[in-house]
């Protein structure tokens, strides 16, 4: 993105306010991020973020459960599910919210799909790496938060790091170096 010289900067700023207001609503309706941003920011109220986070625990919760036809149905639905999870963060900034919500899906995938992730060979690979390095991946943003939190996500993290090292990702947790135990 281009800056701003420094004589437009300085016209922009002797515009009318009014003019300015038009053409910063301009400028915020051409971005579809920003524009949820600052809806978030500005007219959700106080609860808007235990509501969303609520409602993004429906969604990791319930589609991993039951069939799937393939493992790669499965890690069709994992992906997609991490990509609303990743842009609730970019939206709210919640990033204890995507680390812990990453990890309750994590961990719903290794409860509910345990015979799918039981083995490694090549139809399961796929889902097995990606489940590795989405672990691998939710571990290093944990250990960026404030130790605080890590009281909170130690039980989830726990219990996804067992799974993932009694399932057939285990050579794949090894060659990542990932803990066998969560700790702060």
């Amino acid at each position: 993105m281009p800056a701003l010289t420094p004589e437009l900067r300085k016209a922009l700023l002797q515009l009318p306010q009014k003019e300015k207001d038009q053409l910063l609503c301009r400028l915020v309706a051409q971005d579809a991020v920003l524009t949820e941003q600052l809806a978030f920011r500005l007219l959700e109220g106080p609860d808007a973020l235990e509501v969303r986070r609520q409602v993004l625990r429906q969604q990791v919760d319930d589609p991993v459960r039951g069939y799937h036809q393939t493992p790669n149905d499965l890690l069709l639905i994992l992906r997609q599910l991490q990509a609303r999870l990743a842009y609730h963060s970019k939206i709210t900034d919640d990033t204890f919210g995507e680390i812990e919500l990453s990890l309750r899906l994590l961990a719903n995938v290794f409860q509910h799909q345990s015979a799918i992730t039981a083995r490694l060979h090549g139809p399961t690979q796929p889902l097995l790496q990606h489940l590795t390095k989405r672990t691998h991946e939710a571990l290093k943003q944990a250990a960026k938060l404030h130790e605080d939190y890590h009281l909170e996500l130690a039980d989830t993290a726990n219990a996804v790091l067992a799974a993932l090292w009694q399932s057939g990702a285990a050579p794949l947790a090894r060659e990542a170096g990932l803990p066998r135990s969560f700790s702060s």
